[in-house]
């Protein structure tokens, strides 16, 4: 039987494409979110015990999706940031008194960022939830996108004005369109843990670069901190296969002792880094979003709050083209988006491949220049500010 398609379909429940499905719900357009895991899984990969840093830019855009009153008891405010380059002079520092904010972020477990979405996607309205559900197949017509969706063994046909790719850096949809990315892989692992200081943390962030790559603490609740340690690919099976009193004092020696002894430390995770940016944001009905558009390197703690800002700036130019009667899918909006969005995308990658590359690089007249561009950081308002305003997720 012919049914009239859908406005939109997003494939891709973590916490891109959950963000987004919130959205485009509250703003009347009839969606569906296909997620190849079920929302009550323990064992869904985007949800797991990481720290993620959420910047004030994205704290405010959490608060209009209706989910930070839930969260916000489950997080830990960043108030200051310090940041210092190992075996040198140079050390800046961010306050959120100087800033006249209230905080510069805050930091709250993937995990407890999946529940609170997970709880209003299941009372939103116009939204409907393919989870657990695979996409094994779509294509693109004159006046939609026609998917073909396993659930459980049922093959279901689902039509959609729009497309929406978020599912994930390695995405199947952006292969199949054949989009082009530019890339290249770090040669680093980023290791994850949490831990204990033996000294308060006081909502202070600290993120020091080291040869290898930058590590950050994180302040979570509790007195506990998210660990976020880069090592080289070659370091990546000897540091996970260190006994927890091993680790922490190889952790120690390179971190220093601003916050005492570490001690009590959780499950370790590690994973591959690299950029990705793609050339295209959407072809024919399908946009491509989140971690499906880009992926970069976790120095700054940049990431999510990028994708949570396409979230935001598409959920805004939807909902505008509604209000228009204009189709989700047609060019008009999907080349607003583009605009809007790949200056953002483009500036924040190289904001992030460069800090990368200039810290862990050897040459002496490098060590020397980052090391004076710290303190001129820490020394020039203007300059602090324009960091701060980054750190804070605005442009």
């Amino acid at each position: 039987m012919h049914t009239d398609p859908i406005d939109i379909a997003i494939v891709g429940g973590g916490m891109n494409g959950a963000s987004l499905a919130l959205a485009l719900s509250q703003a009347g357009l009839s969606t569906a979110l296909i997620e190849a895991v079920s929302l009550q899984s323990e064992q869904r990969p985007s949800y797991d015990d990481r720290a993620i840093a959420l910047a004030l830019g994205s704290v405010r855009i959490l608060q209009r999706l209706g989910i930070w009153t839930e969260l916000a008891p489950l997080a830990e405010p960043i108030h200051r940031i310090h940041v210092s380059d190992r075996g040198h002079f140079g050390i800046a520092r961010l306050d959120s008194a100087a800033q006249r904010v209230p905080f510069l972020g805050q930091v709250a477990l993937a995990r407890d960022i999946g529940a609170a979405l997970n709880r209003r996607l299941s009372q939103a309205p116009n939204l409907r939830l393919l989870c657990p559900a695979r996409l094994r197949g779509f294509t693109q017509e004159a006046d939609q996108v026609r998917l073909r969706i396993d659930q459980q063994g049922q093959q279901l046909g689902l039509g959609a004005k729009l497309l929406v790719a978020a599912d994930g850096a390695d995405s199947p949809i952006r292969r199949q369109l054949d989009i082009p990315t530019r890339h290249w892989r770090y040669g680093q692992h980023a290791l994850v843990a949490n831990l204990t200081p033996g000294r308060p943390h006081q909502g202070q962030a600290f993120e020091r670069f080291t040869d290898s790559g930058p590590l950050a603490l994180l302040p979570m609740p509790g007195n506990r901190c998210g660990l976020v340690w880069t090592c080289w690919d070659a370091q990546r099976d000897e540091l996970l296969g260190l006994d927890d009193a091993a680790f922490l004092a190889r952790l120690q020696q390179r971190f220093g002792q601003r916050l005492g002894r570490l001690h009590s430390l959780g499950q370790r995770a590690a994973y591959p880094l690299r950029l990705m940016q793609v050339r295209q944001h959407y072809r024919q009905r399908v946009v491509l979003l989140g971690n499906a558009a880009h992926a970069l390197h976790p120095i700054a703690g940049q990431g999510f709050n990028l994708g949570l800002r396409d979230c935001a700036v598409l959920a805004e130019i939807l909902s505008s083209g509604r209000s228009q009667g204009i189709d989700p899918g047609s060019p008009t909006l999907l080349d607003r988006y583009a605009r809007q969005r790949d200056t953002d995308q483009q500036a924040t990658g190289l904001f992030t491949d460069l800090l990368a590359r200039l810290f862990t690089s050897p040459l002496p007249p490098l060590k020397l220049g980052r090391n004076l561009g710290l303190l001129a950081l820490d020394l020039l308002p203007p300059l602090k500010q324009a960091l701060a305003r980054r750190a804070m997720g605005f442009r």
